[in-house]
């Protein structure tokens, strides 16, 4: 849809051909029994092209912004250990040991290579620094962004900075701070300060506002099913609820999963299909349970908490969404959106949404000290919720990127390319546009 736009703003003629009945994939916000829930990301961070599609769409009166500097937490031992995010904090949690404290603040002393080969995270973590930082802060930090496996996801897919300055600077650190001295002296005005922010009635605001500039040019519940060249382009074909449909177009952009794309692709392309399918997706189930004020034991004040898999819980992490904007609840209420599942328990999809809410509530219990089962409920589950950056995904992205280049008027995008983050995706969208002028959008 944002690719759509920028195209539409440009003076492009578009067509968004939605297979779902309503746009936005998992960025929905439903409300139920007064609680606000988003049924898919719960905030998103503030990026410069994010912020200027919000100011172009008039959304920026809506915008929220969660408090900034709230304590993160960890759960360790049962017990709820702020995130250090300071270099004070830092030398005084009780989080991690001393042994991994002189690891990370000695790593910028030390010189290092990554080895030639694709590095997972969990390899890259105890090689520089240790395993008590892996369990505790890098894995569950994984699971928060990509419930994924720290063991298979791939550093250098991931997390490109991190490998670029090692690679650059032989040390971490030294390689980030280089690369932030650089940054900042190529930026001409003031940086925003990062934060999370979301929409007075919900991220779905920024779908909603897409949708009403895209007008006619979006078409829901229309389905592609598949693609052949010709003469002037592309020949793709639709289907409907009044049956099928052809539409010829000169340029092409897929914004599908990539199991999809494979699908659509397999017989223009034949190379690209394999590397496509190999993406893994985690499933993820989301868990909006709503309680009243006083049957939290807990403050609630922060953003939430993850959990480390050692911790023995089933539940990923929970944010404190009525802690961080406001309107979220009827009065006197709390709302706690918990995440089950991801690559390390792909078991959690075949869960009931009442055994789901059951297993949320009572692991929850004990951790914040409720005292009663929830108001409110809501469960939705995603079985391809998030794509896993696993070993190997940057050479996956060059053979389809190649393949696809030599199909002229072809762009594929997705929250499979540069992060699943919303802001990561537009940027990736508007890169397209800048690309390539483009005739219709699928």
């Amino acid at each position: 849809m944002a690719c759509a736009y920028a195209l539409q703003k440009k003076g492009q003629n578009v067509l968004v051909a939605e297979a779902a009945s309503r746009p936005g994939g998992v960025i929905q916000s439903i409300e139920k029994n007064g609680y606000l829930l988003e049924q898919g990301p719960q905030s998103f961070s503030g990026t410069p092209s994010l912020f200027a599609l919000c100011a172009d769409l008039g959304l920026n009166e809506q915008l929220v912004e969660a408090p900034h500097g709230v304590p993160r937490f960890v759960l360790l031992g049962g017990k709820l250990v702020p995130v250090p995010m300071s270099p004070p904090a830092f030398l005084f949690s009780g989080l991690l040991d001393w042994k991994t404290k002189f690891a990370v603040l000695s790593e910028v002393l030390r010189t290092s290579c990554p080895p030639d080969t694709d590095e997972s995270i969990a390899a890259f973590t105890r090689r520089k620094f240790s395993c008590e930082l892996l369990d505790r802060l890098v894995g569950p930090f994984v699971s928060g962004i990509y419930a994924g496996d720290p063991e298979q996801i791939s550093l250098r897919a991931a997390f490109p900075s991190f490998y670029e300055a090692e690679k650059s600077a032989g040390s971490v650190v030294r390689g980030m701070f280089r690369a932030a001295k650089t940054s900042k002296a190529a930026v001409s005005q003031p940086r925003r300060r990062p934060s999370l922010i979301s929409f007075r009635s919900g991220n779905e605001s920024l779908i909603t506002a897409l949708a009403h500039r895209l007008g006619r040019s979006l078409r829901c519940d229309v389905g592609a099913t598949a693609i052949s060249r010709t003469e002037r382009g592309f020949l793709v074909r639709l289907q409907k609820a009044g049956g099928a449909e052809e539409i010829q177009c000169e340029r092409l952009v897929l914004a599908t999963p990539t199991y999809t794309a494979a699908n659509l692709l397999k017989d223009l392309i034949p190379p690209v299909a394999p590397p496509l399918r190999e993406v893994a997706y985690a499933p993820v189930a989301v868990v909006s349970l709503g309680y009243g004020r006083e049957q939290v034991g807990h403050s609630l004040q922060g953003f939430g908490f993850l959990a480390p898999r050692s911790s023995g819980i089933r539940t990923l992490g929970t944010v404190w969404n009525s802690s961080l904007f406001p309107g979220r609840t009827p009065q006197g209420q709390v709302l706690l959106t918990s995440f089950v599942g991801g690559a390390t328990d792909l078991s959690a999809a075949d869960l009931s949404d009442e055994a789901l809410s059951t297993l949320v509530h009572k692991e929850l219990t004990p951790i914040l000290g409720i005292s009663d089962p929830p108001k409110m409920q809501h469960v939705t589950l995603y079985t391809h919720a998030i794509p896993q950056y696993n070993l190997g995904h940057t050479d996956r992205l060059e053979t389809i990127r190649a393949a696809a280049d030599q199909v002229p008027g072809l762009w594929l995008t997705g929250n499979y390319w540069y992060g699943p983050a919303i802001g990561s995706c537009i940027e990736h969208a508007f890169a397209v546009v800048d690309r390539g002028q483009i005739s219709y959008n699928l």
